[in-house]
């Protein structure tokens, strides 16, 4: 396996959202919430201040194009009418139910989002093929993925109309690799020019996370899932042969999957929208993952055990938590400060399947010596992991 990475293009949600403005907006929803007391504590606890949202904070809070009363005005006016209502009495009943806001419906709430996922991702792909020094009629394979706006055609087709790419063009959809998507896509483009070096696979993820703000639920892990994701599109390019542009090549790729797991993190469609679900288990079920790549890493270099290292480790493991566990437990002799990038990263959200592209543009951007040894990793509801190991150019 040899495959040459570019250095990717990352497009970030262009509305700025604040945590104190989340945090005001749950206060004022949900004031008498067990856990509202802790709410300051909890959202400091994140590490984050700002997130970039392709759509601002107002369009996801705010009520349905519907009424309370909805459908059932009729029904409701016959119903008031017999039970002896006069007719102006009638009116205002009905007047003050059709005043009630409803939530948004699915239809509202990804509809917009789907078209921003169309455009960030189309600006992420011309920005990838301008880095990568190439044009649409270069591609030759497209990989796409896209998790909370789910769309037939999608997000291929669209970007294939858009761009334009060739009509010959492999086009690879993956909806459902969510925060797995940036490791994952780089390990079937890695293997698509193993088969036909000559091949240019352009990848294109682009994350609406906000869509699973859901302003009426009161759970903890609802307040959690509000503060922690970012809205992100990111592109790149992988080739066969070295590129001038090249920044990464990618030597090997691991997959690894637990049984039984995927019920820890999910996304669930309801009547007014996707609702991201976790599990507190989570977190320690990926440690599970973490621990088998250590052990990946180990066979793979066992004959170099005692001076191999690698010398940037670029991770998605979903959370901060997870980073602490990853540091710790860590090969002895490893250096410290190889996970500086993803903390980095952390810092202005979670971006689901684009965090690995975005990890990586930052450590790119600051500057690595050639040779330098890099590990990429991801896990993502399933709980299924995906890590590569590479050389930087």
């Amino acid at each position: 396996m040899a495959a040459y990475l570019c250095p990717p293009a990352v497009i970030h949600g262009r509305h700025t959202v604040k945590t104190s403005q989340i945090v005001a907006e749950v206060r004022e929803r949900h004031p008498h919430a067990p856990w509202a007391p802790r709410i300051d504590g909890i959202a400091a606890s994140t590490g984050i201040e700002n997130r970039g949202w392709m759509l601002p904070l107002e369009t996801a809070v705010a009520p349905g194009e519907g009424s309370g009363l909805a459908a059932g005005a009729r029904a409701a006016r016959e119903a008031l009418a017999r039970d002896g209502f006069a007719e102006p009495d009638v009116d205002r009943v009905i007047a003050s139910l059709e005043a009630i806001p409803v939530p948004q419906t699915v239809q509202e709430r990804t509809a917009p989002a789907w078209a921003a996922v169309r455009s960030y991702g189309e600006q992420a792909a011309r920005g990838a093929l301008q880095i990568a020094g190439l044009d649409p009629a270069d591609v030759d394979c497209l990989i796409t993925s896209n998790s909370t706006t789910p769309a037939l055609p999608g997000l291929d087709v669209a970007l294939a109309d858009r761009l334009p790419l060739r009509q010959d063009v492999l086009l690879l959809p993956a909806t459902q690799w969510a925060c797995i998507a940036g490791t994952r896509s780089l390990a079937l483009a890695a293997d698509l020019v193993a088969a036909d070096p000559d091949r240019v696979v352009l990848v294109v993820i682009a994350e609406a996370l906000s869509t699973t703000y859901q302003p009426a639920d009161d759970t903890l892990e609802s307040l959690i899932v509000r503060l922690l994701f970012a809205d992100t599109a990111v592109a790149a390019v992988v080739t066969g042969r070295p590129r001038p542009e090249s920044v990464l090549r990618l030597d090997a790729a691991w997959h690894h999957t637990l049984p039984g797991t995927q019920d820890l993190h999910r996304l669930e469609t309801r009547a007014d929208g996707t609702h991201f679900v976790m599990d507190r288990r989570g977190p320690r079920a990926v440690q599970e993952t973490v621990t088998a790549m250590w052990e990946w890493l180990r066979t793979r270099h066992q004959d170099d055990p005692g001076s191999w290292h690698p010398d940037v480790l670029l991770a998605h493991p979903g959370g901060t938590r997870v980073l602490e566990y990853m540091e710790q437990t860590m090969p002895d002799g490893w250096p410290s400060g190889l996970l500086d990038h993803s903390r980095d990263s952390y810092t202005s959200g979670n971006r689901g399947g684009a965090a690995v592209f975005d990890i990586l543009r930052r450590a790119h951007d600051r500057g690595l010596e050639p040779g330098s040894r890099a590990v990429l990793y991801a896990a993502a509801p399933g709980l299924t992991a995906t890590a590569l190991e590479g050389e930087w150019l």
